[in-house]
């Protein structure tokens, strides 16, 4: 597997537009010799031959041993421990639009809280007419309702400001996930304690060793998010907040905080540390844009890509995914040669709000060079932008909310490789 590229290594490849020209030819399926008969089929493996495991052997299931390639992966320089860092969903190895628990991208500040359900305590309180504390229990017998959406760190793709670095899809956009949330309105729990009239904004809080807080404007508060505390049928995973945690539809992920203990209400942003020194879009200026909560439209081609190259000439199948914090991905557009000629992607499977979509190409390769792209388009009419675009109004300073358009450059001999397009 292709690893992602070290510091001393990092470059800015840009390739000038008509360098690498897309080169397409229908050769059809690989057909098997006439003559000669597949052992794999005409004589009995092992698997045929012995009893497997019983129901017994595995009381939660696994994946099999032929899978123990696709996992989460970090990179060890990007901070000084792993405490305070980040793991990374191989969205590579993934289809369908839904991100299974144990492959969702981890982002800590202090390492992952361990915690029993039966002494976790959440607490509301600020400008409310009844400040409250909550069992698990008692927020198990509220209301729940059940929702899909993505989760997307405000730093995903944050290397690429200066140019492609990382040379792994898993690495310039692993970190997102997808998975069905199951929890409670958070207005169910505002009406129980009642709002004061000057009630604005809320500060949830966390109960890692962090103390991981942010501030969330309350009208979103009475809008989407969801105290959660299940994913995809279960109970949340430990490095996804157990037993609590809260769920931002469509705002970064830095919002969405783990372990979640106290819910404070006030009518001003509290200028926590999160949202001040760190999670703010430095501009070229020197300026910084704060409050920048939505994640738009983005979309990236996870197959092929540089750890997933093209192995077979003929037909083949390209995969992506799409993603907007303002609604739903009405349409992707995918081109194979840089950007000359565009097609509409396939898009399939449920397209949800503030979720994952799942988008495909199915096209013939004879062995020439192509420059794959994606481009997303929302429900609002926003259109993904090129990188170019984006530092036109930004610069190259940011580390956050890069939704630019990727672009991997795949050689005659189906290496894939990160590159820019100039």
């Amino acid at each position: 597997m292709t690893s992602p590229i070290k510091p001393d290594a990092l470059s800015r490849r840009r390739f000038l537009g008509g360098a690498a020209v897309a080169g397409l030819a229908s050769t059809g399926l690989a057909r098997a010799e006439a003559g000669k008969p597949d052992p794999r089929i005409t004589e009995v493996q092992d698997w045929n031959r012995y009893l497997g495991e019983g129901v017994d052997k595995r009381p939660y299931g696994t994946p099999s041993r032929f899978e123990k390639h696709v996992v989460r992966r970090d990179v060890s320089w990007l901070t000084a421990s792993p405490e305070s860092s980040v793991n990374f969903t191989p969205l590579h190895e993934l289809d369908g639009i839904i991100t299974p628990s144990g492959l969702c991208f981890e982002r800590h500040h202090g390492g992952i809280a361990d915690i029993d359900p039966a002494d976790h305590r959440l607490m509301l309180h600020g400008l409310v007419d009844k400040p409250l504390v909550f069992t698990m229990d008692d927020i198990r017998r509220m209301p729940r309702e059940n929702r899909v959406h993505f989760l997307e760190c405000a730093a995903n793709s944050g290397m690429e400001w200066r140019g492609a670095q990382l040379n792994g899809c898993q690495f310039t956009h692993g970190m997102v996930h997808n998975v069905m949330y199951t929890g409670v309105p958070l207005k169910v729990l505002l009406a129980e304690a009642g709002l004061k009239p000057n009630a604005k904004w809320l500060m949830l809080e966390g109960a890692d060793s962090s103390g991981m807080n942010r501030s969330l404007p309350l009208e979103k508060a009475l809008d989407d998010v969801l105290i959660a505390f299940a994913m995809n049928g279960e109970a949340l995973r430990p490095e996804q907040g157990y037993p609590l945690r809260a769920v931002i539809p469509g705002w970064e992920g830095n919002l969405w905080v783990k372990w979640l203990r106290r819910i404070e209400v006030g009518d001003m942003p509290w200028q926590a540390r999160e949202e001040t020194s760190k999670y703010t879009d430095l501009l070229a200026d020197g300026r910084s844009r704060r409050f920048t909560f939505i994640m738009d439209a983005k979309s990236v081609v996870t197959n092929p890509s540089p750890q997933a190259p093209l192995k077979h000439k003929g037909r083949n199948v390209l995969s992506g995914l799409a993603w907007s914090g303002r609604g739903t991905i009405k349409r992707v557009d995918v081109t194979l040669d840089g950007g000359r000629n565009w097609q509409h992607a396939r898009i399939d499977g449920p397209v949800l709000e503030k979720s994952l979509t799942r988008f495909y190409v199915d096209f013939d390769w004879n062995g020439h060079d192509l420059l794959i792209q994606s481009r997303a388009m929302d429900s609002t009419g926003y259109v993904q932008p090129t990188k170019d675009e984006l530092r036109k109004v930004r610069g190259a300073n940011s580390i956050y909310h890069n939704n630019g358009i990727q672009t991997w450059h795949v050689k005659a001999n189906g290496e894939t490789e990160n590159v820019e397009i100039g």
